[in-house]
């Protein structure tokens, strides 16, 4: 029987020779200096050779890279920088353009849970009872603790037809609930800005649910709206919106923000980044309801409000994401959503991890059908009208 020793010397010594140079290349390129870190370098070497020659079950050599990939992006203790496998990669675009094959959830991670913020009307999603609060524990057999978004979002959609079951816990019982009836994928087309004049009164309201690169067309349309409908002010609602696309949230900015800086993005290479307004387009009284559950473009377009004193931030402090990501595309259709730069409101206050705090706080009342927040600022429009 062949010794050890001779396969490794033999095709198997061949085959991590080879991985051991393209190593070596890859951590060169990256300005890595082998002198301090060789060690480390052997032991990942080593790893893959023990792997592909001890390990019981036969593991294919992709299956090895994108795991050793995951480990690197993994080892950065960021959250928000994920590699994204095919599948995942192709279903963020999807998510950016704003429709997909899935069942009609927006999700978002609330103290490190899947948490629904919203279950659109006429989707699988709403039609087998999912709302607002509930929490994912599971997506068919896959825990959901824990798990980051990109992979809870590629699990539940998929080809149009199919059928996911989820786990939910939920407040108000005290058993896991399963949803498996009508949760049946269809073509998910989600719109991301909806309004109304509200009743008995001059006021528009906005809804924008996540910035999409279908959201600030969506938002002239329903600006032309309700101008058409001589609203005398205008209550904008960004709660629970998680975010969304950088230049989307800038372009919604444009319609509310006076001439100057919106957002400034400041990049660890490379020169800063600016993004300027050139005047108000829409000339209304505006008061802008955030929370918790307000994240990244979400508190860009808040923070521009609240700097340049465009509006009335109303509600409780927003989540603080003040980090940028930038989605890199690699090899066989896979990608790496990477943080790439930080973001500054338009006095550069940075408010990663600190959010922004409302200019009239309002706590919302808990087992409450009142939404007092937006009770509070029809108050409060009423008066900027009358005034």
């Amino acid at each position: 029987m062949e010794s050890k020793q001779s396969f490794f010397r033999g095709r198997g010594g061949r085959l991590f020779s080879v991985l051991a140079v393209l190593i070596v290349i890859v951590f060169l390129a990256g300005g890595i200096l082998l002198a301090t870190n060789y060690k480390h370098l052997g032991n990942l070497v080593k790893v893959v050779t023990l792997v592909r020659t001890q390990y019981l079950q036969t593991v294919d050599t992709t299956q090895l890279v994108d795991g050793a990939i995951k480990g690197m992006v993994g080892s950065l203790n960021d959250p928000y920088s994920v590699y994204l496998d095919p599948k995942t990669y192709a279903q963020l675009h999807e998510q950016i353009k704003g429709s997909f094959g899935g069942l009609g959830i927006l999700v978002g991670i609330k103290d490190q849970y899947l948490t629904v913020v919203r279950a659109y009307k006429g989707t699988p999603a709403a039609k087998a009872g999912i709302v607002a609060g509930d929490v994912i524990t599971k997506i068919d057999d896959r825990d959901a603790r824990g798990i980051d978004l990109e992979t809870a979002i590629s699990l539940m959609r998929g080809e149009v037809g199919s059928k996911v079951t989820l786990t939910i816990d939920r407040k108000e019982t005290t058993e896991p609930l399963q949803f498996t009836r009508e949760l049946i994928r269809e073509e998910i087309s989600v719109p991301t800005v909806e309004s109304q004049v509200l009743p008995g009164t001059a006021i528009g309201y906005a809804v924008v649910s996540q910035f999409t690169e279908h959201t600030s067309e969506e938002m002239k349309e329903n600006l032309a709206k309700l101008q058409k409908e001589q609203v005398k002010g205008l209550i904008l609602d960004l709660r629970d919106n998680p975010g969304g696309e950088l230049i989307a949230a800038v372009n919604v900015a444009k319609n509310f923000i006076p001439k100057g800086p919106i957002v400034f993005i400041d990049y660890r290479f490379g020169r800063d980044q600016e993004f300027s307004s050139e005047g108000r387009t829409a000339q209304l009284p505006l008061i802008v309801l955030i929370n918790g559950g307000s994240a990244s473009a979400a508190e860009i377009l808040a923070g521009a409000v609240k700097d340049t004193g465009a509006g009335t931030l109303v509600g409780v402090k927003t989540f603080g994401k003040g980090i940028v990501q930038t989605v890199f595309p690699l090899d066989n259709g896979a990608g790496l959503k990477l943080t790439t730069a930080r973001y500054l409101t338009p006095n550069r206050n940075d408010i990663h991890e600190i959010g922004i705090q409302p200019d009239v706080l309002v706590q919302p009342e808990e087992n409450s059908v009142l939404d007092v927040q937006l009770d509070r600022a029809v108050e409060l429009m009423k008066q900027k009208i009358a005034g």
